[in-house]
């Protein structure tokens, strides 16, 4: 990873806000897919910028995006695409999506951008470097005790089956007035900045959360599997974003 990439990163960020901005709260296209999840007119069209700028600076890299799919799937280097993470919020008028770019390498996160592009704000984060808000460090808070945690999920009705008790073993582990729903790839960036603690969420494919370690783990959290494990390409979209890594016991003990 070098400074070029860390450049492009930034570059593709902004071609997803031209694409964005223009479109939020006006008038656009939508449609459901085949998962019963909606695209918008501004989904295909922040990709698509975003996708044009890797051919060209990066023709030997790979790209993963959410609408568009997967081009040169061998690649040791992949951009992981996420125009519009939260795109119910985007259609009510929402300013808590974002925009989510990873570059992996050999499959392990090494570059991730969580972008707000109407509120302006953006967190990166990289492999071996801080996380930076807007240019500015960004860094966890400490959480002495489990029941202080701040909780944040985007929904509960992601989770089913199993998924169920666990998740709701963890929320009756904080205090109830603390846990906060709505937000996707938002609460994380939080996560990084200090003012949430633990995120807890399940179904998440790699376009949901590869962005989302180099953030929180370069503003000294951690990231981990529901069973405590690094997150890569593999990992099955269980995930835990902890503020302070020292309650990661207590979160794995809490969801039984």
């Amino acid at each position: 990873m070098t400074r070029s990439d860390l450049d492009l990163a930034n570059a593709l960020a902004d071609a997803a806000r031209a694409a964005i901005r223009p479109l939020f709260r006006g008038k656009w296209s939508e449609k459901r897919k085949a998962d019963r999840s909606y695209v918008t007119e501004a989904d295909r069209a922040a990709e698509a910028a975003m996708r044009k700028l890797v051919e060209d600076q990066c023709p030997e890299d790979g790209i993963i995006g959410e609408e568009y799919g997967a081009t040169n799937e061998s690649a040791g280097r992949q951009w992981v695409l996420d125009p519009i993470d939260g795109t119910t919020s985007f259609i009510a008028g929402r300013p808590i999506f974002g925009t989510l770019i990873a570059l992996m390498q050999d499959g392990w996160p090494v570059l991730g951008v969580i972008d707000q592009p109407i509120a302006g704000e953006r967190w990166i984060g990289r492999l071996g470097e801080g996380t930076t808000f807007n240019g500015k460090p960004a860094r966890v808070s400490p959480c002495k005790e489990l029941s202080e945690a701040v909780l944040g999920t985007t929904t509960p009705h992601q989770f089913t089956g199993d998924d169920v008790d666990a998740f709701m073993g963890v929320a009756k582990s904080v205090a109830e007035r603390k846990i906060i729903y709505g937000g996707d790839c938002y609460n994380y960036g939080l996560v990084a900045s200090g003012h949430v603690d633990l995120v807890v969420e399940a179904g998440l494919k790699l376009h949901d959360y590869a962005a989302l370690v180099p953030v929180v783990e370069g503003a000294g959290g951690m990231m981990s599997d529901w069973q405590g494990n690094p997150i890569d390409a593999q990992s099955d979209g269980r995930v835990i974003a902890l503020g302070d890594p020292a309650r990661l016991e207590d979160v794995l003990e809490a969801m039984g």
